[in-house]
């Protein structure tokens, strides 16, 4: 586990943070963890959590991922983008409310403008997700979206 706060990791805030914390990280892989909650932001009527949402767990752990290095280093966390999903499954359509999940992002590929393909898996009792995650990160994220604003005002 870290001793930083998940609030401080991600670009997110409130009810959007859906992952518990992180129960470990290293250069290419983090393991993050939930407990589905019946009030969650997401549930459904029963209190489970729609499937789909995995995919958002999944990249709510990659930025969780990019979040402890950045830290690590002394540098910011900064804004990431979820560019696309590959080949996601799973084996349920919702995850049962107080189903314990552990969520593992493991990096196969990141280049130096910030490219990345994080290959990435959910598992519970009785629970498989998978996917393959499309990310970027820019080296300069403030430029870049200053850079893409004064595009889309022209």
């Amino acid at each position: 586990m870290t001793d930083w706060p998940l609030a401080e990791l991600l670009p997110h805030a409130g009810d959007m943070i859906l992952i518990d914390n992180i129960l470990s990280f290293d250069e290419e892989q983090i393991f993050t963890r939930l407990t589905v909650k019946p009030e969650g932001l997401f549930s459904l009527p029963d209190g489970s959590l729609p499937a789909w949402v995995g995919v958002e767990l999944m990249a709510q752990s990659v930025a969780a991922f990019a979040g402890c290095h950045a830290r690590q280093k002394g540098n910011p966390v900064e804004l990431g983008f979820l560019l696309g999903t590959r080949k996601f499954e799973c084996n349920v359509e919702a995850f049962p409310a107080g189903s314990d999940l552990t969520i593992h992002g493991l990096r196969s590929l990141e280049d130096d403008n910030g490219m990345g393909v994080f290959e990435c898996h959910i598992h519970g009792a009785g629970i498989h997700a998978s996917a393959r995650l499309n990310v970027f990160r820019p080296p300069q994220v403030t430029q870049y979206l200053q850079q893409t604003q004064e595009s889309n005002d022209d």
